[in-house]
């Protein structure tokens, strides 16, 4: 599944870059995107320094060096194994949250989005955006949010923190607009604790209550599933 997600978007990275000068592409940090991610670097004819990369989440109030942060996870998955033209990392701890939100936002508006590479959470969330806060015409690009429950025990269930009191109750995360304004978006969902969100988000209602539920109406949208998490739709 991830070499056959990570060979698609390799094509499609490599027909913008001879279309344009450079791409702009959004990655997500979750263990779901490790098998993409290596497949994607082993493509040795993409040019990543013409490419931008950006990252969809981040925690509020980690330790700047904490494994658990969304940058440094993907510093050390890709940003620092490929030669990028930029890398654009979210600060969870900036002194004003809110004027990050700015700058990111400022950052993506002026650095339109060509591709989107992430996953689908257990609760149906498309980045931090748990069903409390997803918003379909969410006025914001960039935006703080508390983690719901359901959100907060996934990153137990990933091994990412030993218990659930060790895990933030607060985020940064891209909103809804801001994730769908790419125009490709891979979407690649391993694993049987994420099946129920699959089949919610193939086959239930496009409704907030399952954020993903929107990448229905996306035009160049693509969900990668195993056997597993595509248990009840294949």
């Amino acid at each position: 599944m991830g070499r056959g997600a990570a060979n698609d978007a390799a094509c499609v990275i490599k027909k913008l870059l001879n279309e344009k000068d450079d791409v702009n592409i959004i990655f997500a940090a979750a263990p779901s995107q490790n098998e993409f991610l290596e497949a994607l670097m082993l493509d040795n004819d993409i040019e990543w320094g013409r490419i931008n990369a950006f990252h969809m989440d981040e925690y509020i109030g980690l330790p700047a060096d904490a494994p658990q942060g969304f940058g440094n996870f993907l510093k050390e998955r890709i940003f620092d194994r490929v030669p990028f033209k930029s890398i654009t990392y979210l600060n969870g701890n900036a002194t004003d949250i809110e004027e990050e939100c700015i700058r990111y936002t400022k950052l993506l508006k002026d650095n339109p989005v060509d591709i989107v590479c992430m996953g689908i959470g257990e609760n149906g969330h498309i980045a931090f955006n748990d069903p409390h806060v997803a918003f379909f015409n969410d006025d914001k690009w960039v935006k703080v949010v508390d983690l719901d429950l359901k959100c907060r025990n996934q990153q137990v269930h990933d091994g990412c923190f030993a218990n659930l009191d060790a895990v933030p109750t607060h985020a940064l995360t891209l909103t809804i607009p801001a994730l769908l304004s790419a125009e490709h978006i891979f979407c690649v969902v391993p694993a049987i604790t994420k099946a129920e969100a699959v089949k919610n988000t193939v086959n239930g209602p496009i409704t907030e209550q399952c954020p993903a539920s929107i990448l229905r109406n996306h035009e160049n949208a693509v969900l990668y599933v195993d056997k597993d998490s595509g248990k009840y739709i294949l």
